[in-house]
């Protein structure tokens, strides 16, 4: 099938070569005119032959809106919009009547995969009505992961973005535990080698995990991690994570208390946050501030 992303930076960019290699057409726009395929929206529509599907790959808030906004107007009834981006999933709602006015429909997704995602593949979780997510399947089966697992369609409208905003604030909790552990380990003169004591974690252990796996890569580039700085932001999906708890009674002792620590961060060289941004960097190619900077 066709598809037109907008946004090509380190995950656009990647999920465009990994539908192309699965054999569909991507056309693609980004305002860097290096890595567009085209150099307006306008273009980009142009090159589609309708009924249209348009992934859009931009940050949330206020970029989303304003490309939801063009597209609005470019697309035509029967056409299909796609937010993978990390919106929040009240935003969805909004988006899905604003395009319904022209009879557009719109799917929401999140996506999991960060920089490994071209050659792993992309967990999605998805939200909206059935036929329009089954227009968006060609491009769903490509992106996912080989298997029968890494896929998801979640229910209505928002539903894919709520599911990947909990996800995330899971991550959050879990990359939290492991980061304490190795500051207590750390912390302790009889255990001399803290990094292989993980590495010894990643088989036959109830705590092995990908993130686990990260960690030991992180340590095997910085052993204990005296380039960095213990500081690490928070990407609004944990923040929205702990609001829709307290909105919907739901107690989250855990994830709460892992934003709360990132918070933490800020005021000093927090040696656990060392591990929580070197864990980011990993599986996200997220900045990460070293010493020097500061």
């Amino acid at each position: 099938m066709e598809l037109g992303l907008v946004g090509l930076g380190k995950m656009g960019g990647n999920m465009r070569e990994r539908i192309r290699r699965a054999g569909h057409t991507v056309v693609g726009y980004d305002r860097d005119p290096k890595v567009s395929d085209v150099a307006s929206l306008a273009e980009l529509v142009d090159k589609l032959e309708g009924p249209r599907v348009v992934w859009v790959m931009v940050p949330a808030g206020a970029p989303t809106q304003s490309t939801i906004d063009e597209l609005k107007d470019l697309l035509a009834e029967g056409d299909v919009v796609v937010d993978g981006g990390n919106s929040r999933w009240t935003d969805d709602e909004k988006h899905a009547a604003e395009l319904a006015e022209r009879g557009i429909g719109f799917v929401d997704c999140g996506v999991s995969g960060g920089v490994w995602g071209l050659e792993n593949g992309y967990a999605l979780m998805v939200g909206g009505a059935d036929e329009h997510v089954a227009r968006v399947q060609p491009v769903f089966d490509a992106l996912k992961p080989e298997g029968d697992f890494g896929y998801v369609h979640a229910g209505k409208v928002g539903a894919g973005h709520f599911s990947k905003m909990v996800h995330n604030g899971i991550e959050y909790a879990m990359m939290q535990a492991y980061a304490e552990g190795w500051e207590l380990l750390e912390a302790v003169d009889s255990v001399t080698d803290v990094r292989e004591v993980f590495r010894s974690w990643q088989e036959g252990t109830v705590i092995r995990s990908w993130l686990l796996d990260l960690a030991v890569n992180a340590l095997d580039d910085d052993e204990h991690l005296d380039k960095l700085r213990g500081f690490a932001a928070d990407s609004g999906e944990g923040r929205w994570t702990v609001e829709a708890a307290i909105d919907n009674a739901v107690p989250l002792p855990a994830i709460t208390a892992s934003l709360f620590a990132r918070f933490s961060s800020r005021q000093d060289d927090s040696p656990q946050m060392k591990m929580i941004a070197a864990l980011r960097n990993q599986f996200g190619g997220h900045a990460v501030e070293s010493r020097s900077e500061h």
